[in-house]
């Protein structure tokens, strides 16, 4: 309960800016030793995710606070997209969240981090990313994921202009009748479907453990990059099998209006980060 709302804000603020001093030497550590890729299974997915949600349960009244503008950001772009001119970019906007899902995930990360070295850990601890050596790094993989969604929802606009298109959707209704009944409309879904998997392919090949990586030590965005297709590549089943966790979780999130997303998001965010540690040395 918050009794003093002034008082309490400050303190947030107060908290959020010790979080993003200078950051100490532990930053860049084993800066010059090449990440080691090693084997992961189904096990370990199962582990990432228990201590994922072990993460959440320690800091979960700081963690929902955190992510519930996550959900409310979709809940717009979802009332943007209601019109009957954006009906066509109704399900790349919801599946977008899988391809930018790693950026809103680094504060979640940090906060892993420290709970692993047993470090005090709020969630004004989530703003310290701002202060790692390889910020750039950070900023840059966000840029580029950020483009990929928008990538993604202009060719999806494309295949609906060459399918369905040029003309938007009449209602809702009827847009969904003619996915389902019209070979136009099939095609156009098997077509998005299949644009949509290469995006998601591309996205988690090149973020499936970048993000961490560049808080655990400091490493050009190369190297990083370089190290989550390493793990893709040495891992392809596995990371398939996490690829479709995450896919069906945000999936499952999003159902109630998107409120779910509250627990998911978190959740996922952590274990992103233990699967790194098992993956990654």
């Amino acid at each position: 309960m918050i009794n003093n709302p002034p008082g309490w804000s400050l303190n947030m603020l107060t908290a959020a800016y010790q979080a993003i001093r200078p950051a100490p030497s532990r930053y860049g550590e084993r800066a010059r030793t090449e990440p080691i890729v090693g084997r992961i299974g189904m096990r370990d997915l199962r582990w990432a995710l228990a201590r994922g949600m072990e993460d959440f349960a320690a800091v979960r009244t700081d963690v929902i606070s955190l992510c519930v503008l996550y959900p409310l950001l979709g809940l717009l772009l979802a009332k943007l997209a209601s019109g009957n001119d954006l009906l066509p970019l109704v399900f790349p906007l919801a599946s977008g969240f899988a391809l930018i899902g790693p950026v809103a995930a680094v504060g979640l990360n940090e906060m892993s981090r420290r709970r692993e070295a047993g470090l005090h850990t709020t969630w004004a601890d989530a703003f310290a990313v701002v202060r790692s050596p390889s910020i750039g790094g950070i900023v840059l993989l966000s840029l580029i994921l950020m483009m990929l969604l928008l990538f993604w929802l202009v060719l999806s606009n494309v295949v609906y202009v060459h399918t369905l298109g040029p003309k938007p959707p009449v209602s809702a209704s009827h847009f969904v009748h003619d996915i389902f009944t019209t070979p136009a409309g099939a095609a156009m879904a098997i077509v998005g479907i299949a644009v949509g998997f290469v995006c998601a392919a591309v996205a988690l090949t090149i973020s499936a453990v970048s993000f961490p990586l560049l808080l655990d030590r400091e490493a050009s965005l190369e190297t990083a990059v370089r190290t989550s297709a390493r793990v893709v590549a040495r891992n392809p089943v596995t990371m398939a099998a996490w690829g479709l966790i995450v896919a069906g979780l945000l999936v499952l999130g999003s159902i109630p209006a998107l409120l779910g997303l509250i627990f998911v998001l978190p959740v996922l965010g952590h274990a992103t980060w233990h699967l790194y540690r098992r993956a990654v040395t």
